[in-house]
Order: structure tokens, then sequence, then C-alpha cells
């Protein structure tokens, strides 16, 4: 096995703190989700790190799959959603809607899907988190 990269960050005071990396790439002010508090949540931060990773896996199945695409306008909007229930407790919910320029419905799809079996973040959530997957809008069937 080769580690490619180790990256570090913290938070102090949970979700009314603050988050930093060692690097100083990372400095921001934490809020809880939906309050009107000047930063931002680990709900973001988290739908921002899956749509980039899910975003580079979709430019590597294209290759693989010989799809022309323009790889620099590929989009993918990560909706993450909070839940609480007796049940569970506290646990996430994902929505990926991946854009594809120049893909027809169907090379989008087999790409969305494609990705979802190599991206670190939904190999990490598989089994553990909800994930629903969509290629320019229309939702794919039930994602594993």
């Amino acid at each position: 096995m080769t580690i490619l990269a180790t990256e570090q960050a913290s938070a102090t005071a949970g979700r009314e703190g603050t988050a930093s990396s060692k690097d100083g790439k990372i400095n921001l002010k934490l809020s809880p989700p939906g309050s009107n508090g000047p930063g931002t949540n680990p709900e973001q931060l988290f739908a921002a790190g899956y749509s980039a990773c899910f975003g580079q896996a979709i430019k590597a199945m294209a290759g693989q799959h010989k799809v022309s695409i323009d790889p620099n306008a590929v989009e993918v909007e990560a909706t993450v959603q909070l839940h609480k229930d007796d049940a569970k407790g506290f646990f996430i919910s994902v929505t990926l809607n991946a854009t594809i320029p120049g893909a027809d419905q169907a090379d989008a799809e087999k790409l969305v899907e494609a990705a979802h079996q190599i991206c670190p973040y939904s190999k990490a959530t598989r089994g553990n988190v909800d994930v629903s997957l969509q290629a320019n809008g229309t939702a794919l069937k039930a994602a594993a």
C-alpha cells in the first residue's frame, strides 16, 4: 500500500468554534448548521470534500470508459442533510448531482455509477450513509 497524502485538521470548541490545519490553508469559524452564525459547519465541509472527490472520480472514469467530456466543466453538487431520530440519533444523508457537459444521459449515468465505485468518500460512506446519485438532475437507481 502506498500512502499518497496525509492531511490534518483540528477543531476547537465543537460546532461553535474554529477549524484549522497545521499548514494554515484552513482557518475557519464554525457555526451550527441552519444557524445564522458567521461560520461554516461540518456538513458544508463534508459536502465540499465529497463533491471535489467525486468530480475527480468522474473525470478518471471518463478516461477509462473513453467518454469525451470537458473535464474542467464537470460539476458535482453535494447536498448533505443532518438528521435526528429516536432510533439512530444524529446521522447524515447525501445526494450527489453530477452535471457532465459533453456526455449524453446514458454516458453521464454510467460515469456517475462508476465514480461511486472508486471515489474514496463513497467507499468510506458505503453501508453507513444513505447516498442518492443523480446525473444531470435525473435520479439513478438506489446507490449501494
